[in-house]
């Protein structure tokens, strides 16, 4: 066994790999940016090597410099996580000259399999279930068009090298087909530096179901059950659970055998997995092969209590697998839930700077938290912007989701905006919860985005009680301050006004042993609860159901959010309700005459000019963010009236590009 392993990654995965290799007694080594010098990942190892600049093509992507750190510390292997070099041929390759074991599968393995074109051959040749298409190079847009043609529309235009929903577009017709290849080329160019691009049927109504390997080097290969991965946004995973509630006993075992013919036909080692698209009568079709740890490992582990980065590193050791297929049981049910450093309210606009306030929920027996931050940590505009990743078990989905919204509304952030109520709120759609799921989920059920208005509370009288909960701790204290002298005693009114938008609900909040009982009308919430000003998360038992709100000021106003849902309450007397009620509504500012950036990047193209006339659909400009291409086209016929950016510019978020006649 390896005395001290390397990690060429950074963030959660690499935490996550050293909390597995110290407890198999295995020194670490971290490598890092000049970005990442204070990251936790850094202080959890044992030993750490500065490797470069911040971005990552001059230090997590240099190979030479993760060999010589190797060479320099004495490492005699390297995980690399996921990402950055993990699926890099010449990164093993590189390794095994310098006679430093790589723990992940070989050469042959990463480079069939990191094609997808040659993928896709080598997978019919292994007898997997393979979607029609053409499997080709494309040579250009009139070409898309035929081989589109042939196939079928819908067609989905992907790029062969790379992954991460980069350079992929799905195309219903002709006009689309055209667009949809010159944006996937120059995406896929932009991501990989590889403009290849093929086509193959989109399936409708899809599901994105994966089955985990395992490989020996001893003629040993196993899978690990399914991981159900379809709730996805622009073809990046959000939630995945495991099992999947999809899949029968039948249809599994079927997918596991085609996933182990096809790690058997390219001699494969180590973890990996084989990813398919499964339709509404539970046909399934080879996606592709991911040679490395998936992101959303987490959920198999938790229901098979296997360790895959522990089997990982004792693969790479020359041991045997521990276990056979045989001894593969499935346990339980487990989710997970992506949080990023992003909006979801403004198009999930990328967030970025230092966690102000970090308090994850607690861990647990059905409660895991992977995450490569703590407190005071930096989001950085040079990586990705995941903040932690959310797994909770329980012994039926149910419960697991249930946790899950557990676990969710305890999770404090502040400094950066965070997508934990759309996570929450997924969650709690009717329709996930029944289980009726598809990689097009997101998209049917928010076609306008999220907007807080798309998630009311199923309890609407509970953020109000809350509300008034908090303002009359807040009242008895200010009250408490001012009186400490006998002449100056003050009595606080146990009357108040919640006034939540336009509607204002008079309500009664007197104190009881341990918290107070609000009167709404004809509900009464007995709220117990040890909150004190400051604190941001609301911990109650309301009715004698444990629940916890998230709480912020704004202005004069709370903003509390719970399951999703986010309210902004302003609590007053009922004078002052009833002078509210006469204001005028200050009407935001008409910004319809511009196109503004929806997101800070790059305008690489502008499609019109000054006195241009355009029609409904047609495009404006081109921004480009975090290597992907986004069409701003007009929603109506339009007039330009003047041109406010230039070609090449960099943009901040809604900075105007046009202005309209």
């Amino acid at each position: 066994m390896f005395h001290k392993i390397l990690i060429a990654n950074r963030g959660e995965i690499a935490c996550r790999v050293m909390k597995t290799a110290h407890r198999m007694g295995i020194a670490t080594v971290a490598v890092h940016s000049d970005a990442d010098r204070d990251a936790l990942h850094v202080r959890m190892a044992d030993e750490a090597v500065h490797i470069g600049p911040a971005p990552s093509a001059e230090s997590y992507l240099v190979i030479d410099r993760i060999v010589d750190a190797c060479k320099a510390t004495g490492a005699q292997a390297v995980h690399p996580g996921y990402g950055f070099l993990s699926e890099n041929a010449a990164f093993t390759e590189a390794l095994d000259a310098a006679g430093i074991t790589f723990i992940g599968p070989g050469v042959k393995a990463i480079t069939s399999m990191g094609d997808k074109i040659t993928s896709k051959k080598l997978a019919a040749e292994a007898g997997v279930s393979t979607v029609p298409g053409y499997t080709d190079i494309i040579d250009g847009p009139d070409h898309a068009v035929k081989i589109a043609r042939d196939i079928g529309y819908p067609v989905m235009l992907k790029a062969s090298a790379g992954g991460g929903g980069k350079g992929m577009r799905v195309v219903w017709n002709d006009d689309e087909c055209r667009d949809g290849f010159e944006r996937a080329t120059n995406e896929a160019v932009s991501s990989f530096g590889d403009g290849r691009v093929f086509a193959e049927k989109f399936i409708e109504e899809p599901r994105h179901i994966e089955i985990q390997v395992l490989a020996d080097t001893h003629g040993n290969v196993i899978y690990l059950g399914e991981r159900e991965c379809s709730i996805q946004r622009r073809h990046q995973k959000v939630i995945e659970e495991a099992p999947s509630p999809f899949l029968n006993k039948k249809t599994r075992k079927a997918m596991g055998e085609q996933a182990v013919a096809l790690a058997r036909a390219v001699d494969y080692r180590s973890a990996g997995t084989v990813e398919f698209i499964v339709d509404a009568d539970r046909n399934f079709y080879f996606l592709e092969m991911n040679t490395r740890l998936q992101v959303e490992h987490p959920v198999t582990e938790l229901i098979t209590g296997q360790d895959l980065v522990e089997l990982m590193i004792r693969v790479a050791a020359g041991e045997k697998l521990p276990l056979a297929q045989e001894d593969v049981t499935l346990k339980g049910w487990a989710v997970e839930a992506r949080v990023y450093a992003e909006d979801p309210f403004r198009n999930f606009l990328p967030s970025i700077g230092r966690l102000s306030h970090y308090q994850p929920p607690a861990e647990s027996d059905t409660v895991r938290i992977d995450t490569g931050i703590r407190e005071g940590s930096e989001v950085s505009m040079y990586y990705d912007p995941m903040i932690a990743k959310v797994i909770t078990y329980g012994d039926d989905r149910e419960q697991a989701i249930d946790n899950m919204n557990d676990a969710l509304d305890a999770y404090l952030i502040r400094g950066v905006s965070h997508n934990i109520s759309f996570l929450n709120a997924l969650l709690a759609h009717p329709r996930f919860r029944e289980g009726r799921l598809s990689t097009n989920f997101i998209a049917e059920e928010y076609p306008e985005g999220f907007h807080a208005a798309d998630v009311p509370h199923d309890e609407p009288g509970l953020p109000v009680a809350i509300a008034a909960m908090v303002h009359r701790t807040l009242m008895d204290r200010a009250a408490k301050l001012e009186g400490q002298l006998p002449s100056h005693e003050k009595t606080v009114s146990p009357e108040f006004a919640v006034i939540i938008a336009r509607d204002a609900h008079a309500v009664n909040v007197v104190p009881v042993d341990g918290g107070f009982e609000v009167t709404d009308k004809d509900d009464v919430y007995r709220i117990i609860t040890r909150w004190q000003p400051g604190q941001a998360l609301i911990e109650a038992v309301v009715n004698g159901k444990p629940v916890c709100f998230q709480l912020d000021r704004v202005g004069l106003r709370y903003r509390l959010s719970h399951r999703g849902s986010q309210v902004e309450a302003l609590v007053v007397s009922p004078k002052v309700a009833e002078l509210a009620a006469l204001m005028p509504e200050k009407e935001p500012p008409d910004l319809s005459r511009f196109l503004l950036s929806p997101m800070p990047g790059l305008l690489v193209r502008l499609a019109v000019a000054a006195g241009d006339e355009v029609k409904a659909g047609e495009e404006l400009a081109v921004v480009e963010a975090m290597k992907m291409e986004n069409s701003l086209r007009a929603d109506e016929d339009v007039v330009v009236a003047k041109v406010l950016a230039d070609q090449g510019q960099s943009l901040v978020v809604d900075q105007p590009i046009l202005e309209f006649e």
